[in-house]
């Protein structure tokens, strides 16, 4: 499984990293902005991301902006959604509104922080990741 986890917070990402790292290869992205580049390169080398951990509060571009842009260029190269990237939004974020909006523009999971193992893992299975 190829992982992208986005996320700004150091300690955020060491957890995922650690949590992921025995399911596969994981990249990291800081920011928004790097986030859509890496997915956006990745789709054009065919090496797609199976999996990506992304956080709406972040920097440049939030998490909504970077779902909405990977969805988009997974479109440009004609792959449906439910056949591209499993995205989960990371976050702190547990209002209905940041929920509806990022099913809106298609996630697959909404996890909040602190990032539960098993809840993780719930989804990974749910997928067929793992």
């Amino acid at each position: 499984m190829k992982t992208l986890i986005v996320e700004d917070d150091f300690t955020s990402r060491l957890l995922l990293q650690e949590l992921l790292k025995e399911y596969g290869v994981t990249h990291i992205a800081v920011d928004g902005l790097e986030a859509v580049t890496a997915v956006r390169q990745s789709v054009q080398e065919n090496e797609p991301y199976d999996f990506i951990c992304l956080d709406i509060m972040l920097p440049v571009l939030d998490g909504h902006q970077v779902l909405k842009q990977i969805r988009d260029a997974e479109k440009e190269r004609d792959i449906i959604s439910s056949y591209g990237a499993k995205i989960i939004m990371t976050t702190g974020l547990r209002d209905v509104k940041n929920v509806m909006k990022a099913y809106s523009n298609l996630c697959d999971g909404y996890l909040i922080k602190p990032i539960d193992k098993g809840k993780l893992l719930e989804i990974l299975n749910k997928h067929a990741l793992i």
